[in-house]
């Protein structure tokens, strides 16, 4: 990941600054990745608030197959402005909150749950284990966003192991 968090924004296309960015948290000048997370956080926790938990849970999933989608291309399009996966680009932040919240819609115990799932994984993507490091590694958006994915899946299993003893 570059440490370089001031980029020139003008040859950039705005399209994918928003969306790279999560739709700006990624200048956020300390912890952007954890900035991205909670705003995904708080994207969630207003849906469950809308939604029942079949449509949360649908929602969710939806909402992380297309944001991966579109991590991975705009991801792509912006290394060629500001290296790869630059601490700028925090799109695939989101979908690593999300989808330890796939375990979180469980009534009374939701909002610790999701609370556990972001710190879970905010932790895990930090400390890249078992592999997470090696898809980091990958070239274009599909390493950024590889990464994410399996650290928000160690957090889903951590989260859901969680739940079998409460």
């Amino acid at each position: 990941m570059s440490d370089n968090n001031n980029h020139p924004l003008g040859q950039a296309p705005w399209l994918h600054v928003v969306l790279s960015t999560g739709f700006g948290t990624g200048f956020t000048p300390v912890a952007p990745g954890t900035a991205g997370a909670a705003v995904a956080l708080l994207m969630w926790w207003g849906a469950y608030h809308w939604l029942s938990p079949t449509a949360l849970m649908l929602a969710t999933a939806g909402a992380i197959v297309v944001t991966t989608a579109v991590g991975v291309w705009t991801a792509s399009v912006m290394e060629h402005y500001w290296g790869h996966d630059s601490r700028t680009v925090n799109i695939d932040e989101f979908v690593g909150t999300w989808i330890p919240l796939l375990a979180a819609p469980a009534g009374d115990d939701t909002w610790w749950l999701a609370l556990l799932g972001f710190a879970l994984f905010r932790i895990i993507d930090m400390w890249k284990p078992l592999g997470c490091r090696r898809l980091d590694r990958m070239p274009g958006g599909w390493g950024v966003m590889l990464d994410d994915v399996l650290a928000g899946t160690y957090a889903l299993l951590i989260v859901v192991a969680v739940r079998q003893f409460i």
